[in-house]
């Protein structure tokens, strides 16, 4: 449905885009994950037509949207501050890109009834949208961007301005709600644990390019890079050099999967792969700060050489604070990364 050919954009002498290649599938729920700055939100501008290119093209349906007007390209878009009107009611907010197309009245109102009850707010349509919490605004806000049946929606931080269980309950409603009306969907964000609940396939971004690209399952697994596996939330990331079964580390020799390749590298070793025993087996580490977690806790091993450690524990089995522990690492748990990779 959606492909982006050697997308550019500059902002003076800064490239925001660079020569990005990107399809979207119909159907599909792309999420593009990035920091600030990466260049997700001006790829979202440049597809919906609110940023023209520097080079490159847009295709819709195969069609290049050089020269489609905003209005005209069949997309919806909706942004993080939600962008309501506080002076209509839901249902008007709802129905105004139908109203805008020229759709009659009863045809306005029974769409927007029906979308209401879709994002969990049957009869809301006559509320006052400064009566809703942020949750409701932001359905409103999601069926007004579905409203016009639009052939692909875009998602600029969707849920950024939710407090955290909210947003971890709406996107699992999301998906499935997107999955029952077959929507296409490009969604941008800087949430981790958003973009991999809701996508089918993750597309990460730094300086704007695209770094990686696959299933959440995929990415998560098998980061790219250095840079890839750090933002992911992956402390544990150091150089070395792989040679047959084993790495050379500043901690030491660390094994890793059969058939890693060979030669310098950055190396990821996955808290769950950090093993903590007695003192006197494996590399030596001081116990440092504890954080609980929820189901776990998640505790920082210090060494005598070399960055710190981070280990993931049962609530039962922590150590205490300053104890002396030896730590082992599990193979299956390390991760080889693209050779020289940048941190």
């Amino acid at each position: 449905m959606l492909a982006l050919e050697s997308a550019t954009v500059r902002f003076g002498k800064r490239t925001a885009l660079d020569a990005v290649d990107l399809e979207v599938a119909d159907h599909e729920i792309v999420c593009v994950l990035g920091p600030s700055g990466s260049g997700k939100s001006t790829l979202l501008r440049a597809v919906a037509g609110l940023r023209p290119l520097d080079g490159g093209r847009v295709l819709l349906d195969g069609v290049d949207q050089a020269a489609v007007p905003v209005h005209r390209r069949g997309v919806g878009l909706m942004f993080q501050d939600h962008q309501l009107f506080p002076h209509q009611d839901v249902a008007a907010n709802v129905a105004f890109g139908l109203r805008m197309h020229g759709v009659p009245r009863a045809e306005r109102e029974g769409r927007a009834s029906e979308l209401l009850d879709l994002v969990g707010l049957p009869g809301a349509g006559r509320r006052a949208v400064a009566a809703l919490s942020g949750g409701e605004q932001q359905r409103v806000a999601l069926a007004r961007a579905l409203a016009p049946r639009p052939k692909l929606l875009m998602l600029d931080e969707p849920l950024g301005q939710l407090d955290r269980s909210l947003r971890e309950r709406l996107v699992v409603e999301l998906r499935s709600l997107f999955g029952r009306l077959g929507t296409t969907v490009l969604a941008v964000t800087h949430d981790q644990g958003e973009a991999f609940a809701l996508a089918d396939r993750v597309v990460v971004m730094r300086d704007g390019a695209i770094t990686q690209s696959g299933t959440p399952l995929d990415v998560w697994q098998r980061p790219a890079s250095a840079f890839v596996a750090r933002f992911l939330g992956f402390d544990n990331v150091v150089e070395a050099t792989v040679t047959g079964s084993l790495a050379d580390t500043v901690w030491g020799k660390v094994p890793v999967p059969e058939g890693s390749p060979e030669g310098r590298c950055d190396l990821l070793v996955r808290p769950a792969g950090v093993r903590i025993g007695a003192p006197d087996g494996g590399l030596r580490c001081t116990v440092g700060a504890r954080t609980f977690r929820g189901h776990h806790v998640t505790v920082l091993l210090n060494p005598a050489d070399g960055p710190a450690l981070e280990a993931v524990c049962t609530l039962r089995d922590t150590p205490h604070e300053g104890a002396v522990v030896g730590v082992e690492f599990d193979p299956a748990e390390t991760v080889v990364l693209s050779p020289a990779a940048q941190p």
